[in-house]
């Protein structure tokens, strides 16, 4: 076994790993976002006021971090000679990142950290349906019954699925991979410029401002 080869490998297994990482965050983001009631009652236990202001801000910084990650991760996997690499479950996967960048835009940029308003309201909709696809990628999919199993318990459902919608099966899974990413990359980066050009926007309304 070359050098070559082991390097390929482990940076193989290191873009899988990651990518099954932000599945897990992007679950715990909207875990630590749609407890609020949790966070309220345990507020009871805190007596001073910089405490409870530090423990709120806690409770949306890491639901914006852990959101954070798990977008960045999905732009790292949504490009095309990774997605040939690795086992990833398209268009879900490509599709449940960019719903969590419009959740962390509305998020961080149009008060979508703020409980009862419109905008936290749509940004966890967004979220959910995020996780909702990466659950069913990932269960279905990336995860689905290996040889081993389907040797013994054939299934065209099964074997549909894992040609189809999985990226790196050739080569119906690496087309519709291509598919994903022309669809889908050009609206991730569309949800980036919003992003940004509204943190223009505030940035010259503070400035205005003083």
């Amino acid at each position: 076994m070359n050098e070559h080869i082991i390097s390929k490998g482990l940076e193989i297994w290191t873009l899988q790993t990651l990518l099954n990482i932000s599945i897990i965050f992007g679950m715990f983001s909207l875990g630590f976002i749609i407890i609020r009631k949790y966070y309220d009652s345990l507020q009871n236990y805190l007596s001073l006021r910089v405490s409870i202001e530090v423990w709120e801000l806690f409770t949306i910084v890491i639901a914006d971090l852990f959101l954070t990650i798990t977008v960045i991760i999905g732009f790292l996997v949504l490009n095309p000679d990774i997605m040939a690499d690795i086992k990833v479950a398209v268009p879900f996967v490509p599709a449940a990142t960019v719903l969590f960048a419009a959740g962390l835009v509305i998020r961080l940029f149009y008060d979508g950290h703020k409980p009862h308003g419109k905008s936290f309201r749509s940004s966890t909709w967004l979220i959910f349906l995020a996780n909702l696809l990466n659950i069913i990628g990932f269960s279905f999919i990336m995860e689905a019954p290996g040889k081993e199993y389907l040797e013994y318990h054939p299934s065209p459902f099964w074997e549909f699925l894992k040609t189809n919608f999985r990226s790196n099966s050739v080569p119906n899974g690496i087309e519709m991979a291509q598919i994903s990413f022309y669809i889908f990359f050009p609206i991730l980066l569309i949800i980036f410029v919003i992003g940004f050009s509204r943190f223009m926007k505030n940035l010259a309304k503070s400035e205005s401002a003083k």
